[in-house]
């Protein structure tokens, strides 16, 4: 019978590495908990390296385990809490490598719809904004420098698995970024609540290529970056509500832009 590993075995000492940002960066691996994101990671298998799985989840995912390739790895209980960052851990978890593009692919050939975000800083929030990105049909997401981490546990279980459909762009300069796709033909909106334009009254500004941008949940996208856009955009609203969450407005945004290239 194969021993499980336990929370001292060298491959799960170095996968615990990996639930921070710092260990993610230095070995450009990341981990992809529950069977959603492990089903998703494993559709580019070549990108995982390997699988852990408690006894339980083995067994309960005996159909996806066994259609791999990629080598699966039992462990303790405690071990694979030890690579959860949930209350509950599901027990099962994909080591995979980092995602990144780099800017100068976006520039070399503008994806019809792109979503930058500007200092976000909840992983929560920039997990949510990759699912709606990849619902919507967006290429890339970019995360400028100061954004949260979408590798982080967090973030990458808000995803649901849409990680590994959307190119990620980690810490690039936005304003260079805005500019040269600007140069190539791509509208820049920016999301901004006191923004001069009114969504539902944009109507050939959503048809081209579009790049959105969203800044910080409470202080939005800074100013002499929302200076750069073509316009800023404001969502109307005719409720009483003072303001949206991020995710939600990106959504709207989102759709609405999704709408018009259709």
């Amino acid at each position: 019978m194969t021993d499980l590993l336990t929370e001292r075995s060298a491959r799960i000492v170095a996968a615990r590495k990996l639930t921070r940002r710092t260990g993610r960066d230095d070995a450009r691996l990341f981990l992809a908990e529950g069977r959603q994101a492990v089903v998703e990671a494993l559709a580019g298998s070549s990108r995982v390296q390997e699988v852990f799985a408690t006894e339980v989840a083995a067994a309960a995912h005996r159909d996806l385990l066994a259609s791999t390739d990629v080598p699966v790895r039992l462990v303790t209980e405690k071990a694979a809490a030890g690579l959860s960052e949930t209350v509950t851990p599901q027990g099962l978890v994909a080591v995979c490598a980092l995602r990144d593009v780099s800017a100068e692919s976006l520039i070399a050939v503008p994806p019809r719809l792109v979503v930058a975000l500007s200092e976000l800083a909840d992983p929560g929030n920039a997990g949510t904004i990759l699912r709606t990105a990849d619902a919507c049909g967006a290429a890339a997401v970019v995360f400028g420098a100061g954004s949260a981490d979408p590798y982080g546990g967090k973030a990458v279980r808000a995803s649901a698995g849409s990680l590994f459909h959307v190119d990620v762009v980690r810490g690039a300069p936005l304003a260079p970024l805005v500019q040269s796709l600007q140069a190539a033909g791509v509208t820049v909106l920016a999301a901004d609540g006191g923004g001069e334009a009114a969504l539902d009254e944009l109507t050939t500004e959503l048809m081209g290529p579009v790049l959105w941008l969203f800044g910080n949940e409470a202080r939005g996208v800074p100013a002499e970056l929302a200076r750069l856009a073509d316009a800023r955009v404001r969502i109307p609203m005719r409720g009483r509500a003072e303001s949206l969450n991020l995710a939600a407005a990106a959504a709207i945004c989102l759709y609405t832009t999704q709408l018009a290239q259709r």
